[in-house]
């Protein structure tokens, strides 16, 4: 199918040819048949995308000074290449969709397939969004009409923010297409409306749907009796619609208002309040959040949990509907706002138009015929409910064909950013690459040299030419994925965590042993704990192994905070932080002592959920101790590791330098490069795949680290019981105590 991308990076927007996506649960697939370019939204990322490096930095300062914080304790060169990863993820344009569902995922009520619904699905010919950001189209309503509605439900959350009543007056500043949408629904509340616009044209059509233009003059008086607000007090409230890099139109709203007078932010402005004025008036500001409630919560979006109607009357999906009714009642004219159309393969000359205006734009509007051949290195167009795509790679092969065939799952930043260049460093040749987005799979299928870009799993799968699969996706899919290709007879890499909760663990056991019996020999499962790779972990444990004595080793890990609504947070999908990411510690403990662990003890610290304390000990007496801190401040270093065994000390400081006392035949070291071990864990793995080896890492140690983070994030979570029988070694945790 076509989609319309943009890449951040060098600043292109192009029509590719990428692999249709698949229903999901919760989900509607969508196939277009209209969408609304937004110019405004639209615009501002084109021309954040078009900008130079030091223009994308004047921009965003905030992320300059994490990115220098960075650079000064990762290093430059991967600082570089994480600014890099993140620039170069094609970044897919549009929210304003109208189309025909195709398909319906599990759990979707409301909607038959065969229907139009408006959604705010992207520029592409297939579209899978969430069934609670879909809506009916009603008859009588064109799907270019249609396309205006999720604009309109930004406007009408705005509106409603407000609380117009009956006889107010409101000033809208800001008569673009979102403006000249909230000047319609205001007066459809009965509100007297004025409009402010430097464009005389824009003006004109507000003045049409029954606004007032203000004189521009208001602009910088305070409003006198003959102003024409009505009432030299000023307005009942102001609703800024306009796009704006200063505080301009914020202050104006404040001179404009009446005292206690009320002003919201639907469009961009500079938050800069002018105090002495919001004072003396007791003004009332707020900020829109897009559609209305329920965006961007993905309880709401992705698991489909709506709220309930007599406690949040307006959603995002219950606005949709309310601006499409107004529309089937002829009460709010779109037909007006159009101003160019063009068909979808012409989309980079609608943006140029948008962003280099050489004519007045308003409402742009593209349309979904044929399939054409898309611009750039692609492949032939197929239809639009393909999910396979051959690659026309934009580099050489990734390595000859006489290596192992291998799979990548997942395609986000960590796959682009740091897991396929070390398994490109290490040799690999990337047969297909699967994600859940074919925008960013087709991206780095191209860029790696792949043979073909799918959205189905089970078309990887079933590939003979593929022998291996590295798994990288969220965390609740590891298992699942993991489970299928090792009775689909793959050797597999899986990112860590192995799994998410015991269940899903003695799931993976069993897939291993299944297909163990299978083969007549046992498969290769290899989880992503490099840190046991880098070079300074296997120093640092070769030198302590030579002293043949009980070690205390502390790791300290600053892992700083993250936002409580970041999907690692639900337990369902990223089981925790614990789970999620400190079992990289744990099992680096294991390495480091090279014992089996025969307790485990955890708290929480500090009153954090995500802060905790976990004390291991191993068969020889050694000690391991995790100090895993998200209360730190980010330019602190992340991780550090001290080692005290036999009156000498080991430390390793953030993955560059190894320092050492009592040692006097052996010296320091410093990576000009921070060095976690990614490379050389795939090169391990890659080597084991050709070979028919054995696992670089023994299954029974992959397992024994597995159940100890489980029993750690037992103890430091409230409400969780991870109740595994038997030993850590041999399927459980019996006499490995949890000491809360």
């Amino acid at each position: 199918m076509r989609q319309v991308l943009h890449d951040l990076w060098s600043g292109t927007t192009s029509v590719a040819e990428v692999p249709a996506p698949g229903v999901r649960p919760g989900h509607v697939l969508i196939e277009t048949s209209a969408t609304l370019i937004s110019a405004g939204t639209e615009r501002s990322l084109v021309d954040f995308g078009r900008a130079g490096l030091l223009g994308k930095m004047r921009q965003q300062p905030e992320r300059v000074q994490r990115a220098l914080e960075k650079a000064r304790t990762d290093g430059v060169l991967a600082t570089v290449d994480a600014i890099r990863a993140r620039l170069e993820q094609p970044l897919a344009l549009g929210y304003c969709n109208v189309g025909r569902v195709v398909a319906l995922g599990a759990g979707v009520e409301g909607l038959r397939v065969g229907q139009r619904v408006v959604s705010n699905g992207a520029h592409a010919e297939v579209v899978c969004v969430p069934s609670n950001l879909c809506a009916p189209v009603p008859e009588g309503v064109s799907d270019e009409s249609a396309c205006f509605a999720v604009l309109a439900a930004v406007g009408l959350h705005g509106v409603r923010l407000a609380e117009p009543t009956l006889g107010e007056t409101f000033v809208v500043s800001g008569l673009g297409l979102l403006g000249l949408l909230v000047v319609q629904l205001l007066r459809a509340h009965g509100v007297r409306v004025l409009g402010i616009d430097p464009d005389p044209a824009r003006c004109a059509l507000a003045e049409r749907f029954g606004a007032t233009a203000l004189a521009p003059e208001l602009a910088t008086a305070p409003p006198a009796e003959d102003s024409g607000l009505g009432d030299a007090g000023g307005v009942d409230g102001v609703i800024i619609a306009a796009q704006a890099p200063d505080k301009g139109p914020l202050s104006q709203a404040a001179r404009l208002c009446r005292r206690r007078g009320r002003i919201v932010l639907a469009g961009v402005v500079a938050l800069e309040l002018d105090r002495a004025l919001f004072y003396d008036k007791e003004l009332s500001f707020r900020v829109a959040c897009s559609y209305g409630p329920g965006r961007y919560d993905r309880r709401y979006e992705e698991q489909g949990q709506d709220y309930p109607l007599p406690y949040v009357r307006w959603t995002a999906q219950r606005n949709f509907a309310a601006v499409l009714g107004l529309m089937a009642e002829g009460r709010l004219d779109t037909a007006s706002l159009v101003s160019h159309r063009f068909d979808l393969s012409d989309s980079v000359t609608a943006y140029q138009l948008i962003c280099e205006p050489r004519e007045p734009t308003l409402g742009v509007l593209l349309s979904y015929g044929p399939s054409a051949a898309p611009e750039g290195p692609a492949a032939a167009p197929a239809g639009p409910l393909q999910r396979t795509l051959p690659v026309a790679a934009t580099t050489a092969r990734s390595s000859p064909s006489s290596q192992p065939g291998i799979a990548l799952i997942g395609a986000g930043a960590f796959a682009r950013a740091v897991l396929w260049p070390a398994l490109r460093h290490a040799g690999a040749r990337l047969q297909v690459v699967a994600s859940r987005s074919g925008a960013a799979a087709a991206q780095l299928a191209r860029r790696a040299g792949a043979g073909q870009v799918t959205t189905d799993i089970d078309a990887v799968l079933s590939d003979q030419a593929v022998q291996a699969v590295v798994i990288a996706t969220r965390h609740d899919s590891h298992a699942e994925l993991a489970c299928r290709a090792l009775r689909a007879g793959k050797d597999v890499y899986v990112a860590k965590p192995l799994a998410i909760d015991e269940d899903q663990l003695a799931a993976v056991e069993a897939a291993y042993h299944e297909a163990a019996a299978l083969r007549g020999q046992p498969p290769l499962l290899l989880v992503g704990f490099n840190r046991r790779f880098a070079p300074h972990a296997r120093r640092a444990r070769a030198l302590v192994a030579t002293l043949r004595r009980p070690q205390t080793v502390l790791l300290t890990i600053n892992a700083g905070a993250i936002p409580s609504e970041h999907w690692v947070h639900d337990r369902a999908i990223g089981g925790g932080r614990l789970i999620g990411e400190a079992c990289h510690f744990i099992d680096l403990l294991r390495f480091l002592v090279g014992q089996a662990i025969t307790r485990v003890d955890a708290r929480r610290l500090g009153g954090a959920p995500d802060s905790a304390a976990v004390t291991l000990t191993f068969a020889d007496g050694s000690t391991g101790v995790l100090l895993y801190l998200s209360q730190g401040h980010r330019a602190f270093p992340k991780e550090r590791a001290e080692i005290y065994c036999g009156g000498r000390v080991i430390r390793l400081d953030n993955w560059r330098r190894l320092a050492l006392w009592g040692w006097p035949a052996e010296r320091d070291q410093r990576l000009l490069r921070q060095d976690k071990g990614h490379r050389a864990e795939a090169a391990a793995f890659l080597a084991a795949v050709a070979q028919r080896g054995g696992s670089p890492v023994p299954l029974t140690e992959t397992l024994e680290v597995s159940r100890a983070t489980l029993l750690a994030d037992a103890r430091v979570t409230p409400g969780t019981s991870h109740a595994l029988p038997g030993s850590l070694t041999d399927g459980g945790a019996a006499g490995y105590g949890a000491a809360g």
